[in-house]
């Protein structure tokens, strides 16, 4: 009778302690959100390296009693996160990946990258009329930019509490940019303007490819001190590839490093979508906000596109300009795309290059921009 009367109070204990008992319907509709998320990284190839970690995290996340607030890796790769270290070592990685020849080349790209940062502004004042706060706005605008890393970095800043939704957000944007930019590209462009042939740029010295990152990080940092830690990785990742004399450490930056943090950063902003946090009509409205401001931003780039294409004797196609945006390099291949299919054997990507890298730099000044108005 001891042995019946202990054993049930085990078997209670058991499925008291279980996540079955906590167990509600938001939880499992944010699993099947998580499901949904893999079957577009894995079957669809929607950013895979991406969206798989942000997916297993959301499923982790609404585990009930999962213990991930206790001492130990989950926690600890939450702090990598909400102290900002991930973010900036993805930059390293992407700078080590990059080149900024096609922008050192023909400076005027650096106007369509800060043109397409229209959308990030025009998606704060969104934000706003929707009443979040400042900080809220300035977050969700980002997504704007198309870059994971630097939505990550300011919302983890100003909005740790929309941090899901926006890293969701932009990174889904920066999947599908090969379906909403297109439409967005010949809307606002001509046959004739899709099919301007430009000239091969001119060859960028060893000594311009070394002096930009320096230089770079020296203005912009002393202009915009808050996004010193960001734009110095990314800077500093260049440095690592064009040097010549670090194969070693760019090779790291490049694959185990960019690879290993890469993992970090999405499965703990999935951790962050448990369903009470998730399951609002933020989320929504924050979703919807960055579609807008993703097309916008796509659009200007576009337009000034058009206006240089004019200025300069039709010696610029303006579908370089939707590359503005910082989805690097698959904005930049969606100008080669369309441009192609205007022309065939029309070669627009390493014109389309100049503004995608210009974008990188555009989308985090404009964070910069943020962080020194709203906080």
């Amino acid at each position: 009778m001891d042995f019946i009367n202990a054993f049930s109070v085990s078997l209670q204990a058991i499925v008291q302690g279980s996540g079955f008992s906590g167990f509600t319907s938001g939880n499992l509709i944010m699993i099947f959100v998580g499901l949904v998320l893999l079957y577009l990284a894995f079957a669809r190839d929607f950013e895979p390296l991406l969206l798989s970690p942000i997916a297993f995290g959301c499923i982790l996340a609404n585990i009930p009693f999962n213990g991930f607030e206790e001492p130990g890796v989950m926690s600890a790769i939450g702090m990598g996160i909400k102290y900002e270290i991930f973010p900036p070592l993805i930059f390293l990685g992407v700078g080590a990946m990059t080149d900024f020849g096609p922008l050192i080349a023909r400076p005027s790209s650096l106007l369509m990258g800060a043109a397409a940062q229209f959308g990030v502004f025009v998606a704060l004042l969104g934000a706003m009329m929707l009443d979040f706060n400042a900080q809220e706005a300035g977050s969700i605008g980002i997504i704007g930019g198309a870059d994971g890393p630097t939505s990550i970095y300011l919302a983890s800043k100003m909005a740790p509490h929309l941090l899901g939704a926006i890293a969701v957000a932009a990174y889904t944007y920066m999947a599908l940019v090969p379906l909403i930019q297109p439409p967005v590209m010949k809307l606002l462009t001509s046959k004739r303007e899709r099919e301007v042939v430009m000239e091969q740029a001119r060859e960028v010295t060893k000594f311009e490819r070394i002096a930009f990152p320096i230089v770079s990080t020296i203005f912009i940092s002393l202009l915009l001190p808050s996004i010193t830690a960001l734009l110095g990785m990314l800077m500093l990742g260049n440095l690592f590839r064009e040097s010549g004399v670090t194969d070693r450490l760019s090779d790291t930056a490049q694959n185990a490093l960019i690879n290993t943090v890469t993992i970090f950063l999405a499965l703990g902003t999935g951790l962050t979508m448990s369903a009470e946090s998730f399951l609002v009509k933020q989320t929504l409205m924050i979703i919807g906000l960055g579609l807008v401001a993703f097309i916008f931003g796509t659009a200007a780039g576009v337009v000034l596109g058009k206006i240089m294409c004019r200025a300069t004797g039709w010696k610029i196609n303006p579908l370089i300009g939707s590359a503005g945006v910082s989805a690097v390099p698959m904005a930049a291949r969606v100008s080669q795309i369309v441009g192609i299919k205007a022309k065939p054997g029309n070669y627009l990507l390493m014109h389309a290059m100049g503004p995608n890298v210009a974008g990188v730099i555009g989308t985090a000044v404009a964070a910069g921009a943020m962080l020194a108005m709203l906080m």
